[in-house]
């Protein structure tokens, strides 16, 4: 007991750190991808002053604590979304690599750690396309095109460690099925949802139905029960109309993490209900 906490403990440890330097690298993200900016090059700078952000000056969060939130050189503000995006992600990291942290000896071990970097890759791009959506109203394909091949070779290298290929073969059928919704509803409900909510929902039904059928229905139902919470919300606060307006984009990717994380529990406990299970 003790030595699968303390096996535990320093996963998330690991996690949490990577998260936050992951954290620093998606705020790069978020302004450059909409913006058609390479995110290789040129180094991150001062908006204000132009100077090149030093090494020691990019540690996450702690940087933005010892500069009091300011640009060494010149003083400008520093926004303090960017250390929140780093914290925020770091815990993400936390709570996505306790959920999957990885059992077992040999290929099976192997095989849980490919799982744990494919959704550890979807929480990155989940926190990235659900900033950029909420900035811009988009999902560039930039992130989510690239996304299908990155989660489908890790989950389907992971099938093959275990030879359980009907998990990827659900992915798959799950990726199908989600996406067709979304594009049956972008047709029919013109101005509701966008293309790249359409494109997005194949990615998620990939990830939510590798684990099974159940994430991947309360994930589903998840993204709508979010969003009209959400928009609820923002009518009250009159931030928001009846007319739209509202990203949907963050709804789908929050209501797919409640399908990951805890899809599987929620959906016996309904079919239980039902005298099913």
């Amino acid at each position: 007991m003790i030595a699968t906490a303390g096996i535990e403990t320093v996963i998330a440890t690991l996690g949490g750190v990577f998260g936050l330097l992951i954290g620093s690298f998606l705020n790069v993200v978020v302004y450059r991808v909409p913006a058609g900016i390479s995110i290789v090059a040129p180094p991150s700078a001062c908006p204000k002053c132009g100077q090149h952000i030093r090494g020691y000056d990019n540690i996450p969060v702690l940087s933005w604590l010892v500069l009091r939130g300011k640009c060494r050189d010149c003083n400008a503000p520093i926004s303090s979304r960017y250390p929140l995006v780093e914290l925020a992600t770091g815990l993400l990291f936390v709570v996505v690599a306790v959920r999957f942290w990885p059992t077992g000896s040999g290929t099976s071990l192997v095989a849980a750690l490919v799982t744990l970097v494919a959704f550890l890759y979807l929480m990155a791009i989940s926190v990235a396309l659900a900033l950029i959506d909420v900035d811009t109203h988009r999902l560039p394909n930039a992130i989510t095109y690239p996304s299908y091949v990155v989660i489908g070779v890790l989950l389907a290298v992971a099938s093959a460690l275990t030879d359980d290929w009907g998990a990827f073969v659900r992915g798959v059928i799950g990726a199908a099925i989600l996406g067709a919704v979304y594009l049956v509803l972008a047709i029919a409900v013109p101005g509701g949802m966008g293309l790249g909510d359409v494109k997005l929902a194949g990615v998620l039904g990939l990830a939510l139905a590798y684990l099974g059928w159940g994430p991947l229905a309360v994930g589903a139902f998840g993204a709508f029960l979010v969003g009209g919470i959400f928009a609820l919300v923002l009518m009250l606060l009159r931030r928001a109309s009846w007319r739209g307006g509202i990203p949907f984009g963050p709804s789908m990717l929050i209501g797919a993490w409640i399908g990951v994380l805890v899809g599987s529990a929620v959906w016996t406990t309904y079919l239980a209900t039902l005298g099913l299970a």
